[in-house]
């Protein structure tokens, strides 16, 4: 991964967390790894524990960032999501996914945009 791309990983990550902290979200964890993959930012909202992903771009030439969340990176990050909860013995908690896209234009504002519960598991999710 080139020294840009990496860049803007990780001052979209840190965008987000901070939107993230002015909504009234309370961060968990950042960068949860295990085998089946990572997700980037973990965190409770109220009574709800929130897997998100973190998706940054500096040009919409090819779309939002948001669309790249694709039906496979959806599973993955339940793949993950799963994982974390059964490590912890999480029971009886609502779960939610989000996906953050983060813009960062060239010579503009940073733009941040949350999108609560951008996709569903499988009807087969269980924890």
């Amino acid at each position: 991964m080139s020294l840009w791309r990496r860049w803007c990983g990780q001052r979209g990550e840190q965008l987000a967390v901070d939107y993230l902290r002015r909504q009234g979200l309370r961060i968990q964890q950042q960068n949860y790894r295990c085998r089946s993959g990572e997700i980037d930012i973990i965190a409770w909202d109220g009574p709800t524990l929130v897997f998100i992903e973190v998706k940054t771009k500096s040009q919409l030439a090819f779309g939002a960032p948001q669309v790249m969340v694709d039906r496979r990176k959806q599973q993955k990050i339940v793949a993950v999501a799963m994982t974390y909860v059964q490590q912890r013995a999480i029971q009886n908690t609502a779960l939610r996914f989000d996906v953050v896209a983060v813009t960062l234009p060239e010579g503009g504002e940073p733009e941040v945009t949350h999108v609560p519960a951008a996709f569903v598991p499988s009807p087969y999710f269980s924890y």
